[in-house]
Formats: C-alpha cells, sequence, structure tokens
C-alpha cells in the first residue's frame, strides 16, 4: 500500500546513531566521552537532565538497574554475539570470569574481576540499548564526582548514615533532593555508602568495543541458540508449535498449579518472615476482605520464598515438577541470555491447574494433541524478528502470541493494551494486525487495571532514542502504546505468510494472516513523567495482575484453536 501515516523523524536521534555506528567501525575501543555530545543533543525522556550540572537521578537510576554492579569497576565493556565470536578476537576464556547480571536487563555478561565487562548480545537493538545507558550512568556519575570534591575531606561519608544532619548536607553538597536521595539508596542498599565512596574517589572514563557486528553473525548466535532447543526436543521439527514470548514463571505457574499444591509451606513463610504486609495481605485474601486474586498472591509469595536459604531446594523441586507435567526448561549456551520452555500440551495435568484455565467446558481434549507451546523469556528489540524468523522456517507455527512491558502516553501502570495498528521504527512501517484478543478475553481475570483493545502502539529503537518531538507526533496520531518488539513481530510475521521480504515505509495489512496472532501489552512506564517511575524499579505485587490475566487470555485461546485444529 502507499504510504499516508506520517512517519515521527528526529534529526538528533538520526545524528546520535550514524555518530554511534561509525565509531563502532572501529577495531579499538572507542570512549564513551566520545558520545556524550551527541548523547545530551538528542534530548532524550530517559535523560531530560543530560546538559544540566545537577545530577539527573531518574536516568542515574535507570541505567544503574540495567547494568551490573561492577560498573564501577569497568574501564572496558566489550559486545559480542557469542564465545565464538569472543574466542575468534583473542578472548577465549570469556565463560570462565565472573557471571554478572543487572537487575532490569536479562543479558549474559561476565567480569573479569578486573576492569573488562563482556556481555553477549542478540541484535543492534541491544548496542542502542547498552551503549546509552553506559553513556548517562558515566555523565551522572561524573556530575556527583565533580559535586563530591567539594564535601570536606575532614567528614568520612560513613557518618551521613549516622547523622540526620550530615545526610541533609550531603543532599545539598551534591544538589539531590531528599526523596531522590532516598530513592538511589533504596537502589543501592548496603552499598549506598561503598558507592559514594567509590563516586568520591575517582570519575568514569569508560571503553566500549563492538566484535563483529554483521547481520549474520546475529543470525548465526540465533541459530546456535534454537539449535539448543532443537536437540532438547526430539520431534519439535514435526509437531504444531504455539509460540509465546512472555516470561519463564507465569506460564509453568498456571499450568503446574506448584504453588497451589504448596499452600501450607508457602504459609509457614509468611509467618517466619515477619513480614507485616504479607501477613496482612494474606489474613484480607483468605477473608475475602481483599480485591487481590488468592493464586496471583502464592505465585508472588513462591518467587519470594524461593530467594530464602529455607526456599532454595523448592527451585529444583519445582523443576521436577515441571518435568514431570511435560514441561521441559532450555537454558541458552554460549549466545544470548534467552531461556526457552517448551510445553507438551497432552501432558497438561487437568487436576492441577490454575482454576481460572478450567472454567466452563472440558479441556480433556488436550490429551490427544500433538501440539507444543514454545514459550521465550521475552528479547529485546530486533531479538525477537530473528527468533522467530528462525523458528517459523524451522517449525509448523500454529499461532504466535506476544505479552510484555510497554509505556504508554494515556493509560496507567498496570493496565493492558492491545494493539491492532502498530507504527515500526525500524522498518518505518504502519502494520494493521487483526489482534486475536479484545477486552472481554482479559478483563474477567484483571482485577486493579482496565484494558484498552483496538489501540495503536508504536516500536521504538531504543528506550533512550526518544525525544519530546518524536512523543508529540505519536500522540498527535494516536500512538499511545510505546514498546520495542511489535513492530519486529509483524516483520517476521510478515515473511512466515508472504513469499518476500518485508517491505520498507509501507501500510502493511496483516489482518488475513493464516498465523493466529496475538499481543497484550501490560503498562509498565509512563514516559511523559520524565522517567521518575522508569527509574522506580518493577511493577512488583500489583504487576502480577496484569501479567496474570494476560497469561490466563493466551492459554486460552492456545486451548480454544486447539480444540478446533484437533475437531477439524
Amino acid at each position: 500500500m502507499n504510504r499516508t501515516v506520517p512517519r515521527a523523524t528526529s534529526e538528533e536521534i538520526q545524528l546520535y546513531r550514524s555518530t554511534l555506528y561509525s565509531l563502532l567501525r572501529s577495531s579499538s575501543e572507542i570512549k564513551i566521552r566520545t558520545l556524550e555530545e551527541v548523547h545530551a543533543g538528542m534530548n532524550s525522556l530517559m535523560h531530560p537532565g543530560a546538559r544540566e550540572s545537577v545530577p539527573d537521578v531518574s536516568a542515574f537510576i535507570y541505567s544503574t538497574m540495567r547494568l551490573p554492579d561492577c560498573m564501577p569497576d569497568v574501564q572496558t565493556v566489550i559486545l559480542g554475539q557469542n564465545a565464538d565470536v569472543f574466542r575468534r578476537h583473542g578472548i577465549p576464556n570469556v565463560e570462565n570470569w565472573q557471571p554478572v547480571s543487572a537487575r532490569a536487563r536479562r543479558r549474559k555478561c561476565f567480569f573479569d574481576q578486573q576492569d573488562t565487562l563482556a556481555c553477549y548480545i542478540a541484535s543492534r537493538s541491544d548496542i542502542e540499548d547498552v551503549v546509552p545507558a553506559l553513556t548517562a550512568f558515566q555523565m551522572e556519575w561524573n556530575k556527583i564526582h565533580l559535586l563530591l570534591s567539594q564535601w570536606p575531606r575532614s567528614v568520612d561519608l560513613s557518618t551521613v548514615l549516622e547523622q540526620p544532619e550530615a545526610l541533609s548536607r550531603l543532599s545539598q553538597v551534591i544538589r539531590i533532593p531528599m526523596d531522590d536521595l532516598e530513592r538511589l539508596r533504596s537502589v543501592w542498599q548496603n552499598r549506598f555508602i561503598p558507592i559514594l565512596k567509590q563516586i568520591q574517589q575517582k570519575g568514569l572514563s569508560i571503553s566500549v568495543r563492538l566484535l563483529g557486528g554483521s547481520l549474520t553473525q546475529y543470525m548465526k548466535a540465533t541459530h546456535e541458540w534454537f539449535e539448543n532447543i532443537k536437540n532438547a526436543v526430539p520431534g519439535l521439527l514435526e509437531r504444531p508449535v504455539y509460540f509465546i514470548s512472555s516470561n519463564t514463571h507465569s506460564l509453568t505457574n498456571v499450568l503446574t498449579g506448584f504453588a497451589l499444591q504448596h499452600v501450607t509451606e508457602l504459609e509457614r513463610y509468611i509467618h517466619e518472615s515477619g513480614d507485616v504486609d504479607l501477613q496482612s495481605e494474606w489474613e484480607r485474601i483468605q477473608q475475602g476482605q481483599a480485591r487481590a486474586n488468592r493464586e496471583n498472591f502464592l505465585y508472588y509469595l513462591l518467587k519470594k520464598y524461593q530467594t530464602t536459604v529455607e526456599g532454595a531446594e523448592s527451585q529444583n523441586q519445582q523443576i521436577q515438577d515441571e518435568n514431570a507435567k511435560g514441561i521441559l526448561r532450555i537454558p541458552p549456551e554460549h549466545t544470548f541470555d534467552i531461556e526457552a520452555q517448551v510445553i507438551d500440551l497432552h501432558k497438561i495435568p487437568f487436576e492441577t491447574l490454575d482454576p481460572r484455565l478450567v472454567t466452563g467446558e472440558s479441556i480433556t481434549f488436550l490429551k490427544d494433541s500433538d501440539a507444543l507451546i514454545l514459550n521465550i523469556d521475552y528479547p529485546l528489540g530486533l531479538a525477537i524478528y530473528n527468533i522467530i524468523s528462525t523458528v517459523s522456517v524451522h517449525t509448523n507455527l500454529a499461532g504466535i502470541y506476544v505479552m510484555g512491558k510497554s509505556a504508554s502516553l494515556n493509560a496507567a501502570i498496570g493496565d493492558i493494551i492491545l494493539p491492532t495498528v502498530c507504527q515500526d521504527e525500524h522498518s518505518h512501517n504502519t502494520y494493521l494486525v487483526k489482534n486475536c484478543f479484545c477486552a472481554g478475553d482479559v478483563s474477567p481475570y484483571l482485577t486493579f487495571g482496565t484494558v484498552l483493545d483496538n489501540q495503536k502502539a508504536v516500536s521504538v529503537l531504543g528506550t533512550f532514542l526518544q525525544n519530546a518531538h518524536i512523543m508529540d507526533v505519536f500522540f498527535s496520531e494516536g500512538f499511545a502504546d510505546i514498546e520495542m518488539e511489535f513492530g519486529n513481530v509483524c516483520s517476521a510475521l510478515y515473511e512466515a505468510t508472504r513469499p518476500k521480504r518485508y517491505p520498507m515505509d509501507e501500510i502493511v495489512n496483516l489482518q488475513d494472516s493464516e498465523i493466529d496472532f496475538g499481543v497484550l501489552h501490560y503498562v509498565s512506564d509512563t514516559p511523559l513523567s520524565k522517567g521518575r517511575n522508569l527509574g522506580a524499579g518493577t511493577l512488583s505485587y500489583f504487576g502480577m495482575d496484569s501479567t496474570y490475566a494476560a497469561t490466563i487470555a493466551i492459554l486460552r485461546r492456545i486451548f480454544d484453536q486447539e480444540k478446533r485444529r484437533l475437531a477439524a
């Protein structure tokens, strides 16, 4: 189709990307400080205070949460697709380094425990995520470092937590309001003082190096990732496959009912933990006084319990339970960090399912099913295009379902958005899709939020690569759902159902796709607040509500599709 929908463009962001990739073509390391000017020039909504001398705490926290905790000691960051790429560039034993991870990004990283961090990347979206985060982190660290030079050497920073007036004085010296300082304390926790001392002692000068950034190498890494799954699941290529991109806990929780079978153990944990909030919430749920769903609370509780010493064995028990019920977890090997799960539908035990899955008519017909669910841990940006393209080549895809976080310009945190239009900033296409989900499929399972269907989404290049100009264009055209993957899924769906590669800069109608297709986004961020809630961390307990509402909707859709397929 000819294009009539205007495209949002930003010369500043185009300049940033051009500068970034021009520098990364170098065979040597490049200094992050080389990018600081064009980074600030983007006027990113995620880093509005980049040019200010006052620290931008929201940008600092946001980048901190998306980088490993070893960053204060890192001088060089090396990006590559897999272990083989590192080996061919003279780093043969990178996986023997210390494994490290970020709290708000899944990316396989290794630290040499001196000054070098190595990260596996799945696509150029990872580059456009890592490098801006490194830049924001360094810029804000160095602002605080400069301001801390005014802190009197005679006063030990360790005392600021012992004397309220000292903490107030620190707030004034580093020009960070007390509430933002408390946010930093909640992120760094017991590392608050040690990190402040590191910032006081030294500024940062991080370098970055890209190993093998060709499209071919990203595809090789993806094929290596899929080969690992294929080898673990004999018959995968011959059986119908329902592909889901979501997470690694919600599907298994509702399909096995593991937490629901260990209520006594979880109740004991509640009472022994001394957590008054948990105890109070559980009592209110028991008495029918809380709006929260009982099953969701138990799933949340199980996750917390398994992070404790007492609950560590429960993780092994859960994996054994999953295996017995036809669910196989397949961790990635020597490549990017995207775990997969393969679920055999005919092995699902009806007696332990989440009760929301078995309301109404019987689902015993699944005993005759030969279909599999391939669920992957939600990838970033272009990686999902590579993955779906690979999966569609090798398997018989019966459905594609995507559940992920998004930012919204008009909804509230915890709402669920069901888009039918996607403006993709990678291909510059506007995709029109028939989303198999409507509000009525999700609303019965959502307690706190609202379901908004028939919405318009935009797939942006990266969280930092958007500014007020772009947001204004999106919003004026009704594109209020902002994320990074939907457009790439549409591009892969196009190639799975059409005889050619996806086009560029067109309006593309995918409403007649022969593959069942559904997208559910739950709102985790509101960027017009200029990043304050983005830096706050995760949706935590109340995020369970939207996560499990979407999960139940996806599984019920698959069950319905499988019933029709078997009947036919």
